[in-house]
């Protein structure tokens, strides 16, 4: 892992396949994490150069104040194409997930609007086709009995590293994902998070610095600008974002795929890993 300096931050990558190959950059959701592993290996087997990244105030990018990001979603989007340029090899298949609030996929359908050369192939994840906010009277918003059932926990000491694996173990269970792989991959970046202190910590955890971002203007009746391969992939048992938000997102890009994961939840789950990196290199 390192960092690259672009619009003024540091943003924190990590690499995966050759330096030389087509570029897929990977927006990350509460952090780069939330692209398995698995996932980015296997697009790096499939001739591709594969760069993860960490959205500001996450994981190695820089940190100033989770409780009052001074930045927008636009401002997001514009860290993507200045990524695309400084990483090279042309126009980049640019990814987002996102995971519990994360923002990834938003940033991403944000990006390929306000800078359309910047990107050759769009893959969105789990996300809607909307800006953080309320989702229009034609979308599923959260499941309110699993909302109500994640926000009734206690939260937990976000110094401790054992409770706050623990934490994540209990959403993923009220959410179906796995719960041992949600407390790994918490520990995991309770251990790359910058610092201790309980704001910076549970932003990496939960992303909530997201929910805070100034999303205006909402740029759903645009998506239709969009001219480039788009697959939009959903998992079929999100309560999150229930699957309806996948399917109104593909409908609104021009010739958009849609690969919804039958079995999968709210994380990528590894097993799917195969299946998504097939239909990623099908765009070109």
């Amino acid at each position: 892992m390192t960092t690259v300096d672009v619009n003024g931050v540091a943003s924190g990558i990590e690499s995966f396949g050759d330096d030389d190959a087509p570029l897929v950059l990977l927006a990350g959701g509460t952090t780069m994490l939330s692209w398995p592993d698995a996932l980015c290996e296997r697009l790096a087997a499939g001739g591709r150069r594969v760069v993860r990244y960490d959205l500001r105030d996450s994981g190695e990018s820089t940190t100033a104040d989770p409780r009052a990001p001074a930045y927008t979603l636009r401002d997001l989007a514009a860290d993507a194409a200045a990524l695309a340029d400084a990483l090279g090899g042309g126009p980049a298949h640019l990814a987002g997930v996102g995971v519990g609030v994360g923002v990834g996929g938003m940033v991403t359908q944000v990006a390929a609007l306000d800078h359309p050369g910047k990107f050759s192939a769009l893959t969105l994840v789990s996300t809607r086709p909307v800006a953080p906010g309320p989702p229009g009277d034609d979308l599923p918003d959260h499941d309110r009995a699993t909302t109500r059932r994640l926000l009734a926990r206690p939260m937990p000491d976000w110094a401790d590293r054992a409770a706050v694996a623990e934490y994540a173990a209990s959403g993923a269970e009220i959410l179906g994902d796995d719960p041992v792989a949600a407390h790994a991959s918490a520990a995991r970046i309770w251990d790359r998070t910058p610092s201790t202190a309980p704001p910076v910590q549970m932003a990496n955890q939960m992303g909530m610095v997201f929910s805070k971002l100034d999303c205006t203007p909402r740029r759903r009746e645009r998506l239709p600008e969009i001219e480039v391969p788009t697959l939009v992939v959903h998992d079929r048992r999100n309560r999150f974002f229930p699957v309806g938000n996948g399917e109104a997102t593909a409908r609104e890009i021009p010739g958009a795929r849609l690969l919804v994961l039958e079995e999968a939840t709210t994380a990528i789950p590894d097993a799917a890993a195969d299946e998504i990196t097939e239909a990623m290199l099908g765009l070109g």
